[in-house]
């Protein structure tokens, strides 16, 4: 820094596609800090460091950066970049503030330089500082890549690229960039295993309007999916030359690219282009399925409720002689995910988080010392698979001993918002911050509340988190897109307490037509029990009653055909009315 004459340095948790998820080589926040979270931001300042991450990562962030330099910064709007604010009130005029311009969008720049100028700092693209130390840092992934069958998708990839070529024309462009990993997967009907839980594949895609072009280390590809791809038309180039590809593109054609995803870099090499458009069409096309995907993620859904009742069995009997680990169970989860046709993978690390570790939202429990689970207490499990059939995610809060009156009060509010955020009727258009309301306000009413977002949308063998939809208290993002017919989302309210207890219960839900013209409503997918141990019978009325009763008798009749007789009875106890 000293050498450059750089001021402070921002570390994102992010790579040249901005992933969630990153490939190790691209984990720098990570390795220079300490937090492990998937989400947060990491400053250096000539004299002082600090790392902002939300609340899902408070309590984690705390523990892991109690031993470094880090000061952690409690970041209450994801949508606001407050390091920046923060970097304003430290620096003095006439700073310089550098990024690496690969690690961040076009729109990040510029509101960045917006903001700074306000103070006379400047900010300064430069190369990877993080890269000139740290010398163990892993190789970029080269893991090949698959098909994704049609028989799982439902369309092929040249019915994909004609739609897409559809709106290019209906947009009025000629070219469209890609850089966004699950955009791309999806738009090939390629899968890959670049990111752990993700099955994607660092690439980026520049689609004309007669051919389409992958960027890719040619190593990953077997040659006959490089004759099909050829066949279709696909090009494949090197990664590095897209650059070099996009400054070749003349100046007076037409591009589509998304700025909240394509990266400076990126943004650099079509700056010489006059009609920049921005928008990403895949975005919307993957989030709403269609029935081919939809039928396939329930036959998921139905393994994966099969998976969990083994795995849930066997913690049952074993904690009935002995504890076991956190770790422990979070490994059976996989195994007998992995028991499963069809199965992948892990679709993100289980959390399985026991009393006072469950308050930790994105809670990873560690191999060598992990708490001990034993028959009293309650313990929170969020976890998910990746099947070629569907991505999974659910959550469920069990109580291993008779739960007192403070957790059986909040375990029903929460499970109160559940279900009402379950058996929403809405008008064609309405948002996901206008649901949201709705798994909240029993919480509200007791003067509690959860500080995450109520649900996320969820990829078709693809990202656990896929954008656009979601709910959230917000104006902004997931929370001010549309709720669609099709589109597959996390329902999770929840509640913790520091160091006690955390609750959270996720299902997942899908939208679709309701009896009233113009209006939709969900169907809840996900099939498990709801631990009704843990449920204030008084606090409920007649009509939530009768829909964990429904949802029980579902889930019994939908499992039960694929399980042998212990596990039968097992989940018709679990089933049983309340």
């Amino acid at each position: 820094m000293a050498s450059q004459n750089i001021d402070a340095y921002i570390i994102p948790s992010s790579d040249p596609h901005q992933s969630e998820y990153l490939p190790s080589h691209w984990e720098s926040r990570a390795w220079v800090s300490g937090f492990t979270g998937s989400a947060g931001t990491a400053v250096i300042t000539n004299t002082e460091s600090g790392l902002w991450t939300d609340s899902r990562y408070f309590i984690q962030a705390e523990k892991e950066l109690s031993a470094s330099e880090f000061i952690l910064h409690k970041h209450h709007n994801r949508q606001f970049p407050q390091y920046i604010e923060w970097l304003m009130s430290v620096l003095p005029n006439n700073s310089t503030v550098a990024i690496d311009g690969p690690l961040f969008s076009i729109n990040q720049k510029q509101k960045f330089e917006k903001m700074l100028s306000t103070k006379e700092i400047k900010l300064k693209i430069t190369n990877d500082l993080i890269n000139e130390v740290w010398k163990d840092r892993p190789l970029k992934p080269t893991n090949p890549i698959f098909e994704h069958h049609i028989k799982f998708t439902g369309k092929s990839r040249g019915e994909k690229l004609d739609e897409l070529r559809v709106e290019m024309t209906e947009r009025n462009v000629g070219w469209h960039l890609i850089s966004t990993l699950d955009d791309i997967a999806w738009l090939f009907n390629l899968r890959g295993g670049d990111v752990s839980c993700n099955p994607v594949f660092v690439a980026f895609a520049v689609i004309n309007l007669n051919e389409s072009y992958l960027f890719i280390d040619n190593n990953k590809v077997e040659p006959s999916l490089k004759a099909k791809l050829k066949d279709s038309n696909i090009m494949l180039l090197p990664y590095e030359e897209i650059f070099e590809f996009l400054k070749n593109i003349g100046s007076d054609e037409k591009i589509l690219i998304d700025k909240t995803t394509i990266n400076c870099g990126l943004y650099d090499a079509i700056s010489h282009i006059k009609d920049i458009k921005n928008g990403l069409p895949t975005r919307l096309a993957k989030a709403i399925k269609n029935n081919t995907e939809l039928g396939h993620i329930k036959n998921s859904l139905i393994k994966d409720g099969v998976a969990l009742t083994h795995a849930f069995y066997w913690l049952e009997n074993q904690l009935k002689s002995k504890g076991v680990s956190e770790y422990e169970f979070g490994e059976k989860l996989a195994f007998f995910r992995s028991q499963q046709a069809d199965y992948y993978g892990e679709s993100f690390n289980a959390i399985v988080g026991y009393q006072g570790n469950g308050a930790i939202v994105h809670y990873s429990a560690d191999k060598s010392d992990s708490a001990i689970i034993k028959n009293e207490g309650v313990l929170l499990v969020d976890s998910g698979g990746q099947y070629h059939d569907g991505t999974t995610d659910i959550t469920r809060t069990i109580a291993l001993s008779p739960p007192n009156d403070e957790v059986k009060s909040a375990y029903t509010r929460v499970l109160k918002g559940h279900i009402a955020l379950a058996n929403a009727i809405f008008p064609e258009g309405t948002c996901g911050g206008q649901l949201d309301i709705l798994a909240r306000k029993f919480l509200w009413e007791d003067g509690k509340n959860f500080l995450h977002g109520t649900g996320h949308g969820v990829g078709f063998f693809l990202n656990v988190h896929e954008p656009p939809q979601g709910f959230a208290p917000a104006t902004g993002g997931r929370a001010g897109t549309s709720i669609l017919e099709g589109m597959l989302t996390s329902n999770e309210p929840g509640y913790y307490k520091e160091d006690a207890f955390g609750i959270r219960i996720e299902n997942l839900i899908v939208a679709e037509k309701s009896e009233y013209k113009g209006f939709l409503k969900f169907e809840t997918v996900t099939l498990f029990p709801i631990d009704t141990t843990l449920i204030d019978k008084s606090i409920l009325n007649e009509s939530e009653i009768n829909w964990i009763n429904a949802y029980h008798e579902e889930v019994a009749n939908k499992l039960i055909p694929h399980l042998e007789l212990k596990y039968q009875d097992w989940i018709k106890d679990k089933c049983q009315k309340i």
